[in-house]
C-alpha cells in the first residue's frame, strides 16, 4: 500500500486562526526499557517538503540517515529535548514527556503560536496552544521532519551509550527490547541506562529486588505507563 506523503493541511488551519508560528512535535524513546526519551520540535513553514518525507517508522534506517541532514538544513528551525531514564524513573512517562516537549521547545530560536502534537493525548497543556492529530507524525509535514530527526538523534545515543554496555546490543535496539537485550539483563540486570520501575524489572527474577516503585499523588504506585509496558 502506497505511503501518502504528509501535508500543511493542518498547519494552514491554525494559521488561519491567527498562529503565524508553528511547530510540530513528535517523540521516540517512550516504549523503550532503556535510554531517555526525545522529542523533536521542527518549524517548517508552508515550503514543499523534501522526498520522502514521513513518518520516521515507515522509513528505513538508511533513508532516515540519508534524510536528517537534508531535513536540518530545510527546516526553518528544529530542536531536541530529553528526559534521561532516571527522570522518566521519577516522574513518570506523562510527566517526563512533557519535561522532553518543554526542553525542546524553550530550544527553539522562535516562539511559537501554536504546537502540532502526535497523538491524541495532550501530554504537553498550557502555556502553549496545543493540537493534537492521530498519526501526525505521517499526515502533518512538521511532525514528520520533527520524527525523523528525533529518531536519528535518539538512535546514534543510544548507539553511542552501548559502547559502554555492548552485551544489551542498544546500537542495534536503541533500548526497545529484543532477544539480546533481554538475554543481558536476565543475566546480568539493568544497567544505570535501564528505567527500574518499568514492569519488565517484574520479568527478572534475579533482580526484581532493584525495581524502583515510585509512589503518586495520592498513594497509587506506578503509572499507567509504567503498568503497561510490556514485561518478558
Amino acid at each position: 500500500m502506497p505511503i501518502v506523503p504528509p501535508t500543511h493541511s493542518v498547519e494552514r488551519s491554525l494559521r488561519r486562526a491567527g498562529a503565524r508560528i508553528v511547530v510540530g512535535l513528535d517523540e521516540v524513546g517512550r516504549g523503550a526499557w532503556a535510554g531517555p526519551v526525545t522529542v523533536g520540535a521542527a518549524v517548517t513553514g508552508l515550503r514543499k517538503a523534501p522526498e520522502g518525507l514521513t513518518d520516521s517508522k515507515l522509513l528505513t534506517e538508511l533513508r532516515r540517515r540519508a534524510l536528517a541532514p537534508v531535513l536540518a538544513d530545510w527546516v526553518t528551525a528544529y530542536a531536541l529535548g530529553q528526559a534521561s531514564a532516571q527522570e522518566c524513573d521519577e516522574l513518570g512517562m506523562t510527566a517526563a514527556l512533557r519535561l522532553a516537549a518543554v526542553r525542546a521547545l524553550e530550544a527553539l530560536p522562535v516562539e511559537p503560536d501554536a504546537v502540532i502534537l502526535d497523538g491524541k493525548h495532550d501530554y504537553l497543556g498550557g502555556p502553549w496552544r496545543v493540537r493534537t492529530v492521530i498519526k501526525g507524525d505521517q499526515s502533518c509535514i512538521c511532525v514528520s521532519a520533527a520524527s525523523v530527526l528525533a529518531k536519528v538523534h535518539r538512535d546514534g545515543l543510544m548507539a553511542e551509550l552501548g559502547e559502554g554496555y555492548p552485551q544489551y546490543g542498544f546500537a542495534e535496539n536503541a533500548g526497545y527490547p529484543s532477544p539480546v537485550h533481554r538475554a543481558a539483563l536476565e543475566e546480568l540486570g539493568p544497567t544505570e541506562q535501564h528505567r527500574v520501575s518499568w514492569a519488565f524489572m517484574d520479568g527478572l527474577p534475579k533482580w526484581r529486588h532493584l525495581k524502583r516503585v515510585r509512589e503518586e499523588v495520592g498513594g497509587s504506585r506506578g503509572s499507567a505507563d509504567e503498568q503497561l509496558t510490556l514485561g518478558f
